[in-house]
């Protein structure tokens, strides 16, 4: 982070004429950034993110079938459940349902 000298608004990084410069949004100070400051100026590559997937480790037959749930898909009325710890441990489980017939799977966060 770096802050104006002028007015003490926190400078952003961004390129003019083909360098690296810190820009005052609140004065229009600028400032040439060196390598001592640490600016990166650039995109980020969204390519190399991780995505991250549930994976269910089983067969079909080894979950349990619930009757009365309706897939959004095509609506028939009986699916496989299992549930995930997604979020924090202080928070209810997810609810996973994959349709009996289609095959589409759907969350339920209740």
């Amino acid at each position: 982070m770096k802050f104006c000298p002028n007015c003490g608004s926190l400078m952003r990084p961004s390129k003019k004429g083909g360098k690296r410069v810190y820009v005052c949004p609140s004065c229009g100070y600028i400032v040439e950034a060196t390598i001592r400051s640490g600016i990166y100026v650039g995109s980020i590559d969204n390519s190399r993110r991780i995505k991250k997937e549930i994976v269910v480790v089983g067969e079909e037959a080894s979950l349990s079938k619930v009757s009365g749930v309706k897939c959004p898909n095509c609506g028939f009325n009986e699916a496989y459940w299992w549930m995930v710890q997604t979020r924090s441990a202080d928070e209810a489980p997810t609810t996973f349902y994959k349709c009996v017939r289609c095959g589409h799977v759907w969350r339920d966060y209740r």
